[in-house]
């Protein structure tokens, strides 16, 4: 979801989509929070291939994506998690996290 351009291009929609009390460890090491690197015009469009998609249940309101980026630009690979939460009827992450692989 939050690598389909329209998405990524619009606040809006990133606000819909990202909780309040958001945070991310990001694959660059950083630490980011709801709002931080969320410009007007949303976050830079990337050139990315998701495989091996997996939802892990938590609770019936709660779950886990794990998931692998390959980064076609650069041939960098990541392992990913997010955590969602359901909230009146819509899904929004809470937190993410990136890891980089050797391949």
């Amino acid at each position: 979801m939050l690598l389909q351009p329209e998405i990524r291009r619009s606040k809006s929609e990133l606000e819909k989509v990202v909780a309040e009390d958001f945070f991310e460890f990001g694959s660059s090491g950083k630490v980011l929070y709801h709002g931080s690197g969320i410009k007007e015009e949303g976050l830079a469009i990337v050139n990315m291939t998701m495989s091996d998609f997996v939802i892990h249940p938590l609770t019936t309101d709660v779950v886990l994506a794990t998931y692998r980026i390959c980064n076609r630009e650069t041939n960098e690979h990541s392992l990913r998690s997010s955590i969602w939460k359901k909230t009146n009827e819509s899904w929004r992450m809470c937190f993410h996290q990136g890891t980089k692989t050797a391949d």
